[in-house]
Parts: C-alpha cells; sequence; structure tokens
C-alpha cells in the first residue's frame, strides 16, 4: 500500500512518499537517524535504505556525498522519487543492489547499517518485510555478512553506525563486529513494544525457548531491547 507521511525525527519534518512494498520508516530508524554523528565532509553509504530516510537524513546533515543501496526495485525507485521531491538529488544517489555491489571504487567514512535484522519466522508472522527481505533463521545472518563486508568499503578510522536488538541474535551480530571494529561505543538503549498478538504467535514462542529472542513482559505488554553502535 502506498503512503504519504511526514517524517518528524532529525532534520525533519519533512514530507516522505512510502511506495507499494516499500518498508517503512520504524523506531528504529529514528534511533539510528538521532545518533548518527556526520561531518561535512563525509561520504556516506546506507546499507538496505528503503525509502531513503538515512541516506537523506546524512545529505541535510551535510555529508558530502551519500550513497543508498536496496536489493528491493521498488524501495530504490521510491528513494530516487523522494531524493527529487526533497530537492536532494544532486548530493544522493541510489544502487540497486545487495549490500555494497555496485559500489566499487567508493571508500566511505560512514556505513549506515539499519538492514533487516529479524528472524525469518518473526518476519513473516510480523508482515513488516515487504518482499520477504528479513535477517535470516536467527536474524543475525544478514547483519553479519553486511558487517564483514562494511570493512573493505570504509576509509581507515571510518564508523559503521549498527542497530542491535533482543528480536534476534544479538550477541552473534556484536561478536563479530568486536572481531572486526576495535572500538565500538553503544549510543543508546531503547525499550520498545511488541504487539502481544506478535508476541503470543507460535514464531515468537518457538524463537523465544530457543533462547533467540528475548521478550520482558510488564502486566499486558510485551517488550523488547533495541541499542544502536558506533563501530570504527
Amino acid at each position: 500500500m502506498q503512503s504519504d507521511l511526514v517524517w518528524s525525527g532529525r532534520t525533519g519534518p519533512f514530507p516522505l512518499h512510502i511506495g507499494e512494498g516499500v518498508f517503512a520508516p520504524t523506531t528504529t530508524s529514528r534511533e539510528m537517524g538521532d545518533n548518527l554523528r556526520i561531518e561535512p565532509d563525509d561520504v556516506v553509504i546506507d546499507v538496505g535504505c528503503g525509502s531513503g530516510i538515512l541516506t537523506f537524513i546524512a545529505a541535510r546533515l551535510g555529508a558530502r556525498k551519500s550513497w543508498g543501496t536496496d536489493p528491493n526495485p521498488a524501495s530504490v525507485a521510491c528513494a530516487r522519487d523522494n531524493a527529487q521531491r526533497l530537492g536532494l538529488s544532486e548530493k544522493v544517489e541510489f544502487r540497486n543492489a545487495g549490500f555494497f555491489e555496485q559500489l566499487e571504487g567508493v571508500k566511505a567514512t560512514v556505513v549506515i547499517g539499519d538492514i533487516s535484522g529479524i528472524p525469518d519466522e518473526l518476519a513473516q508472522a510480523s508482515g513488516w518485510f515487504p518482499g520477504g527481505f528479513s535477517g535470516g533463521p536467527t536474524g543475525a545472518e544478514v547483519p553479519v555478512m553486511m558487517i564483514r563486508q562494511a570493512r573493505a568499503f570504509l576509509r581507515p578510522g571510518g564508523r559503521l553506525y549498527l542497530p542491535t536488538g533482543s528480536l534476534q541474535a544479538e550477541e552473534t551480530i556484536l561478536d563479530c563486529a568486536r572481531s572486526l571494529f576495535p572500538n565500538m561505543r553503544q549510543l543508546s538503549e531503547r525499550i520498545v513494544p511488541l504487539p502481544a498478538a506478535l508476541a503470543e504467535s507460535d514464531a515468537a514462542k518457538s524463537l523465544s525457548e530457543r533462547g533467540i529472542i528475548k521478550l520482558t513482559r510488564r502486566g499486558s505488554r510485551f517488550l523488547w531491547q533495541m541499542r544502536t553502535w558506533e563501530c570504527s
């Protein structure tokens, strides 16, 4: 379903179009945007850009050039349309590609790694990811692949911004990041409610029993923890 919204997070407000089959900005998007550190000469790669929201925030914060990649053609078309509407077409460029494909020769100072990190079972039950772009059986497989590739596209001293949470095999992701990035700094931690219908689904129960996801119950509410990191 297509929709139009007003982004009221960092560098907003500004209008944002969400095309059919395009992942809409979430609480994680807002948290990532709030914690980005962008310098005037930065070159940014936004992996899994979706509608382009974090690419646009980086550009509006003063990045010299921002690249967005996404394997979903609908997302890339939507992001390009949003860039034109926002007058940012000269500062941003989008590629229909997975991770860092089609970016040979680009060396970034910042990589934004807000990609699908929800276990496949949970993603299917939630309907959050149009086109089935989820994070693998434990939600760690796709983020780990991205982290392993990111260093080759970062200049020395460059920064990777990474979200993790208790809705995935979080420690697997953090272990990988720590093995490749000597400096890791937690930027934020937030408690996020999970819809009761999803928390009580067979998928969530199975993943919880296997220790892959961790939920906390407070009264009638189910909660999960989200964290953002700067890795350099």
